[in-house]
């Protein structure tokens, strides 16, 4: 790897709302490269969705921060007037505002510094199936 770093573009399948684990996709693009020590930072290409480090032992943490997401950015809120792509569309950018687009995590000794209960997740905020670009640059 040169000092510029590395760019991968990761393609990521998400069949409506919720949480697609990427650790192992992260951590394999750390192991592909000689980067012992540095960052990773992951980007997602879209506007309604996100990327978080969350909790990755209770899949009930998983259904409360879905539903509390849900109160805050409902469905069919009046207020709304982006509306041309569905009731979810507005409330799908709502979401990825309020949590992140980016994530960076230190890498050493060629593994991602995570905590044991931390993974790295796409929260998908529409109700229909897509592909999502997530770049993962590690420097």
């Amino acid at each position: 790897m040169n000092g510029a770093g590395m760019i991968i573009a990761e393609e990521v399948s998400v069949d409506g709302p919720g949480f697609y684990d990427l650790t192992d996709r992260v951590e394999k693009a750390v192991n592909q490269t000689e980067l012992l020590d540095g960052l990773v930072t992951l980007f997602i290409r879209h506007t309604s969705a996100s990327l978080i480090i969350q909790e990755n032992a209770d899949p009930a943490v998983q259904v409360d921060l879905q539903n509390w997401i849900n109160r805050l950015a409902p469905e069919n809120d009046g207020a709304y007037t982006h509306d041309q792509e569905g009731i979810d569309d507005m409330p799908a950018h709502i979401k990825s505002v309020i949590t992140a687009t980016s994530v960076s995590i230190p890498v050493l000794n060629g593994s991602l510094a995570l905590g044991v209960w931390q993974g790295i997740f796409l929260w998908e905020h529409r109700n229909r199936s897509s592909v999502r670009e997530v770049l993962i640059h590690l420097a």
